[in-house]
């Protein structure tokens, strides 16, 4: 009796050491089934950052301490005098270093159209981009994200989109930085068009990025950028997996959860699986972009649906 209960507290014991580390080898498992690197787009902070709570140059450390992120995308407007501020990037570089964390992207907003019809407006647009390509570079990036904004007839602005994009493009290629469009509004929320707009671009440093949240073609004011309701959606799934093989990043929208930790608008296992059979093997962002839940806990739900939904795909 002593020889069995003794045996008995051993495996018990045992069994519960197992339980206490299944959920680090879950993690661990989960992690090599992954087909996709996680980042953290600096836009899932946007309210603190507007609120000065936090600055561009806490979100390093923020990014690894807060989440255990160590992949970071910058969103210009929050060090928008900066581009050409040595010691300011330096002092940002310092703390992506003291905290292990790499710079993927920068997203680019407020320079101008590239596929702007004004031929003028078009290049200053080009030329107004040319400094983020340089600081992408000094940061150690490997991408800029930009708009392909243009106001008139579709084909109109495929043309001038063609022409800014190919003339960013070739700036950019001797800088090794990509140049890429996100589904932002407008004709470049339509997939179809913009996969056509990459395909007539041709250029290897050119590419997509496809968010999962942003395929509203037109809104309530006559179709302007972001005012007003959306009055026509194009499909989310059709448009990712059209842009797909020009992807050279994924920006992972979330907006507000259910209570199974699935968002509410996309469907995340149907989305990663249309994203791992279109081949892609590269880095997903979290962008979290919701109302009801507070940032920080929006991006840990977020990773969370990333890693299960990653994982089981």
């Amino acid at each position: 009796m002593k020889t069995d209960r003794r045996s008995f507290i051993k495996q018990a014991t045992g069994a519960a050491a197992g339980l206490a580390l299944m959920p680090a080898a879950f993690a661990e498992i989960t992690k090599k089934k992954m087909f996709f690197d996680i980042s953290l787009a600096e836009w899932s902070l946007h309210k603190a950052l507007f609120a000065k709570k936090i600055t561009n140059l806490d979100f390093p450390a923020i990014a690894k301490k807060e989440f255990d992120i160590s992949i970071v995308e910058y969103v210009n407007q929050f060090f928008k005098d900066k581009a050409n501020d040595t010691a300011y990037l330096n002092d940002l570089l310092a703390r992506c270093k003291d905290n292990g964390v790499s710079n993927h992207l920068i997203m680019i907003d407020g320079e101008g159209g590239l596929g702007d019809l004004d031929a003028a407006k078009r290049q200053k647009a080009v030329d107004n981009h040319k400094k983020w390509v340089e600081c992408a570079k000094y940061l150690g990036c490997k991408t800029i994200r930009v708009n392909a904004h243009g106001v008139g007839a579709s084909a109109d602005v495929m043309k001038s989109a063609i022409d800014g994009l190919g003339k960013l493009g070739e700036f950019a290629k001797s800088s090794n930085i990509n140049v890429i469009v996100e589904n932002h509004g407008g004709y470049s929320s339509n997939g179809e068009w913009l996969a056509s707009v990459m395909k007539q671009v041709n250029m290897k440093n050119v590419g997509t990025l496809p968010d999962f949240g942003n395929f509203c073609l037109r809104r309530a004011d006559n179709g302007t950028e972001w005012g007003g309701d959306c009055v026509e959606d194009y499909d989310r799934y059709k448009g990712t997996k059209e842009m797909l093989p020009y992807a050279k990043g994924i920006s992972a929208k979330t907006h507000d959860f259910d209570e199974q930790g699935n968002d509410k608008l996309v469907d995340y296992m149907k989305m990663m699986k249309i994203v791992k059979d279109g081949g892609f093997r590269g880095i997903v962002g979290i962008e979290y972009e919701g109302q009801t839940t507070d940032e920080y806990e929006g991006i840990r739900k977020t990773k969370a649906l990333l890693e299960r939904t990653g994982a089981m795909v």
